[in-house]
């Protein structure tokens, strides 16, 4: 009977469940405070993570919370080596996720494109 989801698939979101409470509870840097981890993709070999993320405010500019993430990306590996039961932590490079303000632009498109008014 084939499983339902790879060792890649599973792989990954436990990265990114144990990734998101490292970043929540353990990272001291002020420009991670704003971050919020949407996905991680492993390679074939598990040897490379992109870890996606995005900013809670979409307005906002990623390269600080970018410089932030990959000054911890050491740390964040180390933790998680003792946090996941694999021979090998991924390599970690993390990637602006700006699918949500793409989201909001479309969705304000379309209202000014029906003439809806969301303000009201």
């Amino acid at each position: 009977m084939p499983r339902e989801f790879s060792r890649n698939q599973r792989l990954g979101a436990q990265m990114l469940r144990s990734l998101s409470e490292l970043l929540r509870f353990e990272t001291k840097d002020p420009s991670l405070a704003e971050v919020s981890l949407t996905a991680v993709d492993l390679s074939r070999d598990l040897s490379i993570a992109k870890v996606y993320f995005s900013l809670l405010n979409p307005d906002a500019d990623p390269a600080p919370a970018a410089d932030g993430l990959k000054r911890a990306s050491g740390f964040l590996r180390s933790k998680l080596g003792s946090a996941l039961k694999v021979r090998h932590i991924p390599e970690l490079r993390f990637v602006h996720d700006d699918s949500i303000a793409h989201g909001a632009e479309i969705s304000r498109l379309i209202d000014d494109a029906t003439g809806v008014n969301r303000e009201s």
